[in-house]
């Protein structure tokens, strides 16, 4: 999901930090373009240009992905629920 956005950090910004958050978030959560994330966005009611999302994956982009990174399964994780020992 979209990490939390700080308010302090998206001072000054047309568009208020959830949906500077957001539009980051899914531009490297998943293979999008600007314009594929420009036309998720219009389609809830946002009107932005692609040229706003790639300033805003520019200057904030790095932490994203750094997150990203850290949350993403390695190989050798155990995924799913533990499996109990049969007594």
């Amino acid at each position: 999901m979209t990490p939390p956005a700080d308010p302090a950090r998206y001072k000054n910004h047309r568009f208020p930090g959830e949906i500077i958050s957001h539009g980051v978030w899914l531009y490297y959560r998943f293979p999008l373009s600007y314009r594929d994330v420009q036309e998720l966005l219009f389609e809830r009611g946002i009107d932005v240009t692609h040229e706003a999302i790639r300033q805003w994956c520019r200057k904030f982009g790095q932490d994203y992905a750094n997150q990203l990174k850290h949350r993403r399964v390695q190989p050798g994780d155990k995924a799913g629920p533990a499996k109990s020992e049969a007594q």
